[in-house]
């Protein structure tokens, strides 16, 4: 019965150190909340999500229609003129957009973003025919002027001027796409004629600057995008990945090849779809309720301190039964008597660990917060543990447990592939050492009321 209660007794103590820790997992949580608005407040003040298009030939033209006209009753009056304005628009053969992404880093308080400047370069070919006004009008047309439309999301972060040229001649950009374009520049074209064919190749040189990825909208018939970077940890996204990468120490370089055969940029284009700041912000991270298809890539960072110590406070919990289990053993093995608040207050100290952890990640490197929190809390324990186990010896062997425990959650954390297969390894081996030390004793006698010897008749 005594054992049973005592089964009972820390199994509820479990519970009840669930508490802090999901108290902590909400304070981690928080944390990650203050520095997505960090990330938000830099991308208002600088640039935000980037996202670029190949260029789009658009040539606007007014028509003239016959209305009916009608009364108040909605009867039919008579047939007047009105103009109505339209425009074509014309998708590159081939684009090509070759760039070298810079990153840098903002800080707003504890928090650092993860910016970048992207130098590159967009070449297009077009062959059009614009529509004859004689053999194809069904209303008297004028054709305008057309114009090449840019899609970039945030200008803000564009540096400097950029520069076009079109067939080897330089052409003046102007603010904004276009009229209901979306957001990024134009440039104005020279006078088209009906019925002819228009050829024409365009360079577009720019520097942007932008925050965290870079989405790349593949509108031509054939677009071809090379990006280059230091950064060694590319995330690859969007709904076409890279034909060919390289990844190593000293950055990355991607190359994607899209026909407008496999993507329906050019259709969910022609139905309005665009480019801005807000979309920018779901286009790879949401890609699929994104309005239109995009390829990217995002700079990650592997050691983003509260994604790992979110997950070092998931395991917690395991941290917290495998103490209880040893402190329950010792108790049984050496006929210790340990109080459920000694219980309690070893489980709090295993809970504070990440706390600790996060507080520090913050401030220096996650590493080296992991090792002093770690350091702390097995300190910490093992001094008073000497106390409660009565033992110098037995309180350093259980510090010495707990460091192999935090040692391994750590090579959990840095090693997220392999994170499942080197779990599982640690529970069977905790579970084979605790079945195999305890594999000769006997449950029953342990459980059992101590017997009270019956004095002999005299």
């Amino acid at each position: 019965m005594r054992l049973a209660l005592k089964i009972l007794m820390v199994a509820g103590l479990s519970l009840v150190i669930l508490l802090p820790l999901l108290l902590i997992r909400s304070v981690i949580h928080d944390r990650q909340r203050f520095r997505a608005e960090a990330v938000e407040r830099i991308a208002l003040s600088e640039a935000g999500r980037q996202a670029v298009a190949a260029p789009v030939l658009v040539v606007p033209y007014i028509e003239t229609v016959a209305v009916e006209e009608t009364d108040a009753r909605g009867r039919v009056t008579g047939v007047a003129n009105r103009e109505r304005r339209g425009r074509w628009l014309f998708f590159p053969e081939t684009a090509q957009l070759s760039g070298t992404i810079a990153p840098y880093t903002r800080r707003l308080g504890l928090h650092e973003v993860r910016m970048y400047g992207l130098t590159g370069q967009m070449t297009a070919e077009f062959d059009v025919r614009i529509p004859d006004e004689a053999a194809d009008a069904v209303a008297p047309r004028r054709i305008g002027r057309p114009y090449l439309s840019y899609g970039i999301a945030d200008v803000r972060g564009l540096r400097g001027t950029p520069r076009l040229r079109i067939d080897d001649a330089p052409v003046t950009v102007e603010q904004g796409a276009g009229d209901e374009m979306g957001a990024g520049l134009h440039a104005l074209l020279a006078p088209v004629i009906s019925g002819r064919t228009l050829r024409l190749r365009s360079a577009f040189e720019f520097e942007l600057a932008g925050s965290t990825s870079l989405a790349v909208v593949p509108l031509a018939g054939d677009t071809r995008v090379t990006l280059d970077s230091p950064w060694p940890h590319p995330q690859f996204n969007g709904r076409f990945l890279p034909q060919a990468s390289e990844i190593g120490a000293d950055g990355f370089r991607a190359q994607w090849a899209v026909s407008s055969l496999a993507s329906d940029a050019q259709r969910q284009y022609r139905q309005g779809a665009r480019i801005d700041r807000d979309s920018a912000q779901r286009l790879l991270l949401e890609h699929g309720a994104a309005d239109i298809d995009v390829l990217g890539v995002a700079l990650v960072d592997p050691v983003d301190a509260y994604v790992r110590a979110d997950r070092a406070s998931k395991y917690g919990i395991l941290f917290v039964l495998l103490t209880f289990a040893a402190f329950f053993m010792f108790e049984l093995m050496r006929q210790l008597r340990i109080h459920p608040i000694q219980y309690a207050l070893v489980g709090m100290a295993l809970a504070i660990f990440f706390l600790l952890l996060v507080s520090l990640s913050e401030r220096i490197a996650f590493g080296l917060a992991y090792l002093l929190a770690s350091v702390a809390c097995i300190g910490l324990i093992g001094v008073y543990l000497a106390a409660v186990l009565r033992s110098r010896r037995w309180g350093a062997g259980f510090a010495a447990m707990l460091a192999l425990l935090y040692a391994a959650l750590y090579g959990l954390l840095v090693s997220e592939d392999n994170a499942l297969v080197l779990g599982a390894g640690l529970l069977f081996v905790i579970l084979s050492a605790v079945m195999l030390l305890t594999r000769r004793v006997d449950w029953y006698a342990l459980g059992a009321p101590a017997r009270v010897a019956t004095p002999p008749l005299s």
